[in-house]
């Protein structure tokens, strides 16, 4: 047997413990592995006709090669935001036909030459480590007779049909660390200071972050906010402590009231342009209504830089080693997912099927813009 790897989108902390569960587990059974660097720009940049010509495109993974990787974060196969199925024409490489026609937005769909890639390859099974994007033209590739197997990875938490993904833990627990240390200086200034997090269209890194650090305000991408309102709020907040400051979290995909979402830069390969900037139009918004001074902190890239937790480390190694185990009964076509607690497979078209989002009734109030848990009982340990 013998398996293909790739990582795309955005890096987490837990990505290499994965990769390395999934080569000792393959190992074990005698089986071959290689990685294709840059995610889905492996394959898109690997010769069909000769695939030896192109090595800085895919190369072989042995157990010594992954040894120490899951000890760091990222990826250490890389990866990239490539969706073959939108290619522009400059990004074709020379080797691809060019006998294909743009659509009305000028992409050239490439999927054809990937599947000739895989097969040339004799690859039996590919696994992609993603999100929504990588993992959805996963699911194009195994019905289009491609074998798939998929892990979900997001810092976001946010691919649908598992309650975890790789890297949400890490996230949580720097941004926590981070925000309580954010305190030092606007309590020394007497300012109200406000974190902007990652988390695109979905509210759940800035709810969890929020509600573990105890901010004053947590303000999250499903529900729009008056900033009058929450001017009132962090002045009454404000007057209550002997300390004089606020610390408020801000999910870059949040927007005010009759406001747009700030957005930024070109659509990427999957039509995503870059969000953030919230922060500093609230900050400038708070100031004028307020004339308090106001501190802002983009924690960005941070959140998913450095090693994994101890979740994103066995969660990483259990998704890697599952799959293998599935693929090894013969199966395919599946995402591994954790529901309830346990461990479980969902098909590998499952995150195309909905969204995952914050549960805005039973996590949040939506009066006083912070979470509540309307109910513990019942809900998945990590909040969805």
């Amino acid at each position: 047997m013998h398996l293909g790897i790739l990582t795309g989108g955005g890096d987490v902390p837990g990505l290499n413990a994965a990769i390395k569960a999934v080569v000792n587990e393959a190992y074990r059974s005698d089986w071959r592995v290689t990685a294709f660097r840059r995610g889905w720009a492996g394959p898109v940049n690997t010769d069909a006709g000769d695939p030896a010509t192109t090595p800085d495109s895919h190369f072989a993974l042995t157990p010594d090669l992954v040894r120490a990787v899951d000890r760091t974060g990222g990826t250490f196969i890389h990866t990239s935001r490539t969706n073959p199925s939108r290619m522009k024409p400059d990004e074709i490489p020379d080797f691809v036909s060019s006998d294909r026609k743009p659509d009305a937005h000028g992409k050239v769909d490439i999927t054809d030459h990937v599947l000739k890639v895989l097969e040339a390859m004799q690859i039996d099974v590919l696994i992609a480590i993603g999100g929504d994007d990588t993992l959805s033209y996963a699911a194009r590739v195994h019905s289009e007779g491609m074998k798939t197997m998929c892990i979900p990875k997001t810092m976001d938490n946010d691919v649908f049909g598992t309650d975890y993904c790789i890297g949400f833990s890490t996230c949580v627990t720097r941004s926590v660390d981070m925000i309580n240390q954010l305190r030092t200086s606007a309590g020394s200034h007497e300012r109200n200071m406000i974190v902007e997090m990652f988390g695109r269209n979905c509210g759940l890194t800035a709810l969890a972050g929020g509600y573990l650090a105890d901010a004053d305000r947590t303000l999250i991408a499903e529900v729009p906010f008056d900033l009058n309102r929450l001017a009132e709020l962090l002045t009454e907040d404000r007057a209550r402590k002997s300390s004089n400051y606020t610390v408020s979290v801000i999910s870059e995909g949040a927007r005010i009231i009759d406001e747009d979402i700030i957005e930024r830069g070109e659509e990427d390969a999957y039509g995503h342009k870059k969000l953030g900037g919230i922060g500093e139009r609230v900050a400038v918004g708070l100031k004028q209504i307020t004339g308090t001074n106001i501190m802002i902190q983009n924690l960005g890239y941070l959140l998913r830089s450095g090693g994994p937790d101890a979740v994103d480390l066995i969660v990483g190694k259990n998704f890697g080693t599952m799959c293998v185990q599935l693929i090894e009964e013969g199966k395919s076509g599946l995402m591994t997912a954790i529901r309830d607690g346990c461990y479980i497979t969902q098909p590998a078209d499952i995150s195309t099927k909905g969204e995952h989002r914050v549960d805005v009734d039973g996590l949040y109030d939506i009066d006083q813009y912070r979470p509540k848990i309307a109910r513990v009982e019942g809900i998945p340990m990590y909040l969805r």
